[in-house]
């Protein structure tokens, strides 16, 4: 499916990021000679990105994929991970934390497209995405055990979280690397999709959330996210308070109104 791009690029070194017209933006992890690798640079340029796109109101939806055909992000950047100490090490993992976190709590829906190997910092780049798009050619997983460290970025935290706590130390402990189907049967990605087609498929899922009313979205994401930290009667309490103010926006009036008159709505995100 094409979709018309407009010409608003925000500058990075390692990223390329393309706002469309259709609110959907694209970042792309821009360094396909090291398959994607992450260093200390490109962290701190994804926790930026994801930082302004969350306050861009003319984003609705960001897809989050890797330059190339091999890599969505095949790790850490084990040249520049190899010569730090305790100090340096740990300022690297609250960085890399710092940088999903931006992408976890972006108030914009965040779809993975993992269009190959996702090891490592890869697998925990694409937990902290909303929703995972995976290629039949994927691969993921956390190998840090067999570099002689845990997992960094929030492997840890995340993974037996989505998937289950026994799956979840099997994967970290093992450092095993599961292929596309086998991230699908336990719950890792949302969808398996072939190799050629994965941004179109990881296009029309965005511009379907972009199309709903924007407001709307974005509680829902605060709320699912909710979800998974508070008692059941916490996250309903939270979702009765939402649900009642979306009743004081444009967007309610206009796309009930628009339900009952049969025709698509206009939303204005306010």
């Amino acid at each position: 499916m094409a979709v018309a791009h407009s010409s608003m690029r925000m500058a990075y070194l390692n990223l390329l990021v393309d706002k469309g017209a259709d609110g959907v933006a694209l970042v792309t992890i821009n360094k396909p000679k090291s398959l994607n690798c992450l260093d200390t640079a490109t962290v701190a340029e994804i926790e930026a990105a994801f930082t302004e796109l969350g306050r861009d109101g003319a984003v609705k939806c960001i897809i989050l994929t890797g330059a190339g055909d091999k890599a969505f992000v095949a790790g850490g950047d084990i040249a520049e991970m190899s010569v730090k100490n305790p100090r340096t090490g740990r300022e690297y993992g609250l960085a890399g934390q710092r940088a999903l976190f931006a992408i976890e709590r972006c108030p914009k829906p965040v779809i993975a497209a993992i269009n190959g190997y996702a090891l490592g910092g890869g697998t925990e780049i694409a937990m902290a995405c909303d929703i995972r798009i995976a290629s039949e050619k994927a691969k993921m997983g956390q190998p840090e055990v067999g570099l002689g460290v845990t997992p960094g970025f929030a492997g840890t935290q995340r993974l037996p979280r989505i998937v289950n706590r026994g799956r979840g130390k099997e994967l970290v402990m093992s450092g095993a690397t599961i292929d596309a189907a086998e991230a699908l049967r336990i719950g890792l990605v949302e969808r398996v999709v072939p190799h050629d087609r994965l941004m179109e498929s990881a296009r029309t899922m965005a511009a379907s959330i972009a199309s709903k009313g924007p407001l709307a979205v974005t509680y829902a994401k605060a709320l699912l996210n909710l979800a998974e930290n508070v008692p059941l009667d916490q996250g309903c309490a939270a979702e009765a308070e939402a649900f009642g103010a979306c009743f004081s926006t444009h967007d309610q009036k206009e796309g009930m109104a628009a339900f009952v008159e049969k025709r698509k709505p206009d939303f204005k995100g306010a």
